[in-house]
């Protein structure tokens, strides 16, 4: 059985808009290096118009579908 919290977070992820075309390398950092992210890509999105409160949602967003996916594939790998 799964934890009730994570029922939570995949609806939280899944509620999500689609992030828009100019984060999709950000976004792609968030899910394969998010340790390499700076505050440059920051700046670079809010630069380019992105508002602070999309970054933020978007982040959370692509890091929670992230760890989610690992999460699944660890139990499929486990089964």
């Amino acid at each position: 059985m799964e934890h009730p919290g994570l029922d939570e977070l995949r609806a939280v992820a899944a509620s999500m808009p689609p992030a828009p075309p100019s984060l999709a390398t950000y976004l792609d950092k968030v899910r394969t290096r998010a340790h390499a992210i700076t505050d440059a890509d920051v700046e670079a999105l809010k630069a380019a118009g992105v508002s602070e409160d999309e970054i933020f949602e978007q982040t959370v967003a692509a890091a929670i579908s992230e760890g989610l996916r690992r999460l699944d594939a660890a139990k499929a790998a486990l089964a």
